[in-house]
């Protein structure tokens, strides 16, 4: 933010100030790495969080679809969508979540979801177009029978 930009600008300025002792110089590009490290940390936990909320939506579409009602029984129907809904009322209540935390849940999403639509693809194979939208992030474990 301002305070990062407030620093980077110091260093430069730090840099061409004969002035500037090496300390302080040291100290304001330790802080601009530091500063750096953050954003970087936090674009990863944002990124992880987005692909988490992607992923549910998408599982939630694709189970919704109309072309795949005769494809999937209500059973498993039933449990991609409260293990979505689950995942995204949590999401709610935990924007503030560590990456790691964000990846945990993506991999219980993911442990519910991936067997039923492995096998929900299966079932779709023979129809034009195979499954709509594709895999949510890709076909687990390459293509069945490919």
């Amino acid at each position: 933010g301002a305070t990062k930009q407030w620093y980077q600008r110091r260093v430069r300025e730090a840099v061409v100030s004969t002035q500037s002792t090496g300390e302080e110089i040291e100290r304001m590009v330790n802080l601009a790495e530091q500063f750096k490290e953050e954003d970087d940390a936090h674009r990863e936990r944002i990124s992880a969080k987005n692909g988490l909320e992607a992923y549910c939506f998408n599982m939630k579409s694709t189970v919704d679809d109309e072309k795949l009602k005769d494809k999937i029984s209500e059973e498993d129907k039933k449990a991609i969508l409260d293990k979505c809904q689950e995942c995204l009322s949590w999401l709610d209540n935990n924007q503030s979540a560590t990456k790691e935390e964000y990846e945990h849940q993506q991999k219980e999403v993911e442990g519910v979801c991936t067997p039923i639509v492995t096998k929900l693809y299966a079932a779709a194979g023979g129809a034009p177009g195979g499954m709509p939208g594709g895999m949510p992030g890709g076909m687990p474990g390459g293509m069945p029978g490919g």
